[in-house]
């Protein structure tokens, strides 16, 4: 460790020494906004005249280029008329604000930036990133870490395969961050997370992003608890030409990629292209991954007032997982990882991993998702104070995750044979069918079912789901009285998911029986009442356990007016929204009894805000917010929304009530922020699954223990900040600390697997919903904390500029306070009583390196850029995940490690 520290510094003090001795140039900076409105102009193209040199201006219009003396600063926009000046002083140059002026019409997307705050006037905890940021930062990490340096947020990798990384921010987790897309919301309609291997190449398309703490200030009528995330893509290149890049890194990581664009031509058309293919053997054991990615936009200016736009990009990919539930305890990584992959490699190790009969490769762990986004968005600027922003938008996913199936319980294993595709059970390894060297033996498998005298025991399938949504985004925006912006609009969507599951392998097996069968009721689906039903020998392409429509309908409408001076800026907006839920079930119901009860929820916000600029250097802000949001469909709405119609009696809309105070200061070299927040979520419904057990202590089902009146409070406080001391240095950085605990006792019911309602955890059916012995527990939550996220995170960063081609930089991360999340096991319950809780084990703090660097040159009259990354550069051993077991190391399992070392390379051409 001290070896690399020395050789840290050693490197630190050659570059700071070249720095003072490169050649004096300029470095120019500034502000680029609309002259008529004072608005900032998000992605202006600002390059050196006459080369490929350049940037574009971020979400607050600024911008920082290098220009050589006596060279010529060139502005662009579409819609504004280019702006130019030579460049004679040496060293900073502050141009301050650049205002552009109008060519005929300026065609803003209002649907694209109404959800965007503005610095020094939305009054939000913001923080912006721009396309070079991510170039240079993201390397062959997952895009939701490029905000690992952001206030609040706390971004891991989980299981370690493509695609599988989790975001929390302020404590909250990914369902309760809205993500947004060219304003369009992203969140699944049925639980409202996320899952970033849809979005593969995302960091490929995006011109900016903007993360906004708290309540934010998107207008749309689906809100935020803990942020929103605010990503927009390329639209209409200010100037024409491309690019191609080829990239490769550790573990076989490969990735290629090109773009190309018209610019404005003189007919109005604009075209952009990209595409992009990634692939590699992935850092975890047993994670290959390949992907695509295509991203297509073609605009045309109709006229001085219309504009057409239609947009689609998508990321078709596969990739084998290690699965987030099959983390070992601390002392399994150090028993097991050590064992089968060496002290070196001991946290790569995938227990699911392993070979067939013929040594083919084989998982129980596998993924395949594409989920195309398309959009058509219309912009009318029907008069100089008024315009109609329209979205129409579609979405459609197809695709399927592995589900292992079993028949039966094990006599020689003492588990349900379902149970034994899993590579470990409460962090401990499953043995069952393990080879010598770790891997699991699929080969064995074959054998144990054709040992069967009741067909396959084990088996494999797909669980699709796919999914058809629409919506509807329309904002209405006018100006009066010189100070007052109005915005209004509808948002309206409309979703359908396709849940099924379907064998596909046999393992050696002549047929399979779905033990979910007995579940299916004469009285519900008439198919029943044939006694060979439950016996029917299943073949691969057959349905088993489920397959149901999950359908979402929301209508919403949102207005805000806003009130603008040089001085004060105040806004007061509000939303309502309907959402309506039911399932269409062809497993456990027959046709006359397939659809569900239709359960909608009436749902709103009501925030406001002030932000008052002092003087130049000082600003303050204010805001305050109430937010009732429908429960998800998922663990909300139904008792068990997979196998069962039965809506969920005690489900309520969440409450949301939160305030924020803040303060920023500027000035030529530095910018720094500091807020306060205070949010109390109230009336969450959670559920938590356990075993059901028969008289042999084997798991025969699924419980699950449907809790309402759930509370939590989020408090905290965050600073950030970025200091230019001298024009050849640039640093960053940011703390932030949070106290994040529950805040009741709640109480809930237990059902089982079918949503039917128990009176103990062996599986006896109760008399009815919140009858005498329908099982209950009262969980000691309060005070509690909140796991899953750090609730102390800091990062420290420079970037040196020792040349106008040389970039190198270095990024310092830290996570502390943070707790493992919490779960509950079959032993931990009280029937019909309290359950006490602990607060659980607080993973030990970690601090990690990383170093980024770039260098331009020519090749012949191409603009060429070579660019490397190496994230974790000291190999730090750290834990990034953990589910308790009772409030120590000990008993911890589900334990994750953060990735060690990791490098990439990159070569990217300009034409």
């Amino acid at each position: 460790m001290k070896r690399h520290l020395f050789q840290f510094l050693f490197i630190t003090c050659a570059i700071i020494c070249s720095a003072a001795t490169a050649v004096a140039q300029s470095v120019v900076k500034g502000q680029v906004v609309d002259k008529e409105t004072g608005d900032p102009l998000i992605g202006a193209s600002v390059v050196v005249d006459g080369t490929s040199q350049g940037t574009i201006t971020d979400v607050d219009g600024n911008f920082t280029q290098s220009v050589p003396t006596n060279g010529t600063l060139k502005i662009s926009y579409i819609g504004f008329l280019d702006w130019k000046q030579k460049i004679t002083k040496k060293g900073n140059v502050n141009l301050g604000v650049i205002k552009m002026n109008q060519d005929a019409v300026a065609l803003a997307d209002v649907t694209i930036t109404s959800s965007i705050a503005k610095d020094r006037q939305t009054p939000v905890a913001l923080s912006s990133v721009d396309p070079v940021f991510i170039e240079e930062k993201l390397g062959t990490q997952e895009f939701p870490e490029i905000l690992k340096a952001t206030p609040g947020v706390y971004a891991t990798k989980q299981g370690g395969g493509f695609g599988d990384s989790k975001i929390n921010m302020r404590g909250f987790k990914s369902e309760n961050i809205a993500v947004m897309i060219n304003g369009v919301p992203m969140n699944d309609m049925e639980w409202g997370g996320v899952y970033w291997s849809n979005w593969a190449g995302l960091s490929d398309v995006t011109r900016s992003m903007q993360t906004q703490r708290g309540l934010g200030a998107s207008k749309v009528a689906a809100p935020s608890v803990g942020g929103s995330i605010n990503i927009i893509t390329k639209t209409i290149d200010a100037q024409k030409g491309g690019s191609v890049s080829y990239a490769l890194g550790n573990d076989g990581y490969n990735k290629m990629l090109f773009n190309v664009s018209t610019g404005l031509t003189e007919s109005g058309w604009a075209l952009t292209l990209l595409g992009g293919k990634t692939w590699g053997n992935g850092y975890i054991q047993g994670t290959e991954f390949e992907g695509y990615n295509y991203f297509i936009n073609i605009a045309k200016r109709i006229n001085d007032n219309h504009q057409l736009s239609f947009t689609a990009f998508g990321a078709p990919q596969w990739h084998n997982q290690r699965n987030r539930n099959d983390g070992l305890s601390i002392v399994g990584w150090q028993k097991y990882g050590k064992r089968y992959m060496g002290d070196d490699d001991k946290y790569k190790y995938n227990p699911t991993y392993g070979h067939g009969i013929n040594g083919e490769r084989k998982t129980s762990q596998h993924n395949e998702y594409h989920k195309p986004q398309l959009s058509l968005n219309h912009f009318w600027e029907i008069n100089r104070q008024s315009s109609l922003s329209t979205a129409l938008y579609a979405s459609i996913g197809r695709g399927y995750g592995y589900s292992g199936q079993g028949y039966g319980n094990s006599d020689e294993f003492g588990v349900s044979n379902r149970n034994l595709w899993y590579g470990t059970t409460n962090g401990e390894l499953n043995n069952y069918f393990r080879n010598d060297d770790g891997t699991f033996a699929y080969d064995q498998v074959y054998d144990y079912n054709k040992a069967s005298e009741k067909g396959s025991y084990m088996a494999m399938s797909k669980s699709k789901n796919s999914h058809n949504w629409y919506g509807l985004l329309s904002t209405y925006t006018t100006k009066f009285k010189e100070k007052f912006d109005f915005y209004g609009g509808i948002d309206i969507r409309y979703y359908k998911g396709v849940h099924t599951n379907e064998l596909i392998d046999l393992y050696g097996g002549e047929y399979f029986l779905d033990e979910n069968r007995a579940n299916v009721k004469p009285i519900e689906n008439a198919a029943a009442t044939d006694p060979t039903f439950k016996f029917k020998k299943l073949q691969p392409g057959d349905v088993i356990y489920r397959d149901y429509d999950g359908h979402v309908m929301q209508e919403g409408v949102f207005a805000q007016v806003e009130y603008n001076t040089d001085k004060l800026s105040a806004f007061v907006s509000g939303s309502l929204s309907n959402t309506g839920y039911w399932r269409y079930d062809r497993f456990y119901y027959d046709k006359d009894h397939a659809k569900s009860d239709t359960k909608n929820y009436l749902g709103g916000t009501v925030k406001g805000g002030v932000n008052y600029n002092i003087d130049e250097h000082h600003n303050v802000f204010a805001n305050i917010g109430y937010i009732s949001r429908a429960p998800y469909f998922s663990g909300g709405a139904f008792l068990q929304s997979t196998t069962s119609n039965a809506t969920n009696p005690d489900a309520l809309n969440e409450k949301v009530f939160s305030f924020e105070l803040g303060y920023g200061f500027r000035s030529s070299f530095l910018a720094a922020n500091v807020n306060l927040y205070h949010t109390d979520w109230k009336d969450k419904t959670m559920t938590r699954s356990l075993s059901i057990t028969n008289s042999d202590r084997v798991e025969i089902d699924r419980a699950s223990i449907n809790m309402s009146g759930v509370n939590a409070r989020h408090q905290g406080v965050e600073l950030d900040f970025t200091a230019k001391p001298i024009y050849w240095l640039d640093i960053t950085g940011m703390f932030s600390i949070g106290n994040w605990r529950w805040n009741s006792d709640p109480k809930g019911y237990f059902y089982n697997s079918q949503g039917q309602p128990i009176k103990d955890l062996n599986g006896g059916i109760a008399d009815g919903i919140g009858s005498e012995n329908h099982m209950w527990s009262k969980l000691e939550l309060k005070d509690v904390k909140v796991g899953g996220s750090a609730q102390t995170t800091g990062a420290l960063g420079a970037t040196f500029k020792p040349s106008k081609a040389l970039r190198i930089g270095v990024d310092y991360l830290f996570y502390g306070r943070n707790y493992a999340d919490w779960n509950l096991k079959s032993n931990d319950i009280t029937s019909n009583s309290t359950t006490s809780f602990k607060s659980p084990w607080r993973i030990p703090s970690a601090g990690i390196w990383d170093l980024n660097s770039s260098y331009r040159f020519k090749i012949g009259n191409v603009a060429a850029i070579i660019s490397g990354n190496v994230n974790n550069i000291f190999n730090q051993e750290y834990i990034t995940d953990a589910t308790d077991g009772g409030g120590t190391w000990e008993q911890a399992y589900g334990v994750f490690y953060g990735f060690g070392r990791t490098y990439n390379v990159r070569l990217k051409l300009n034409f």
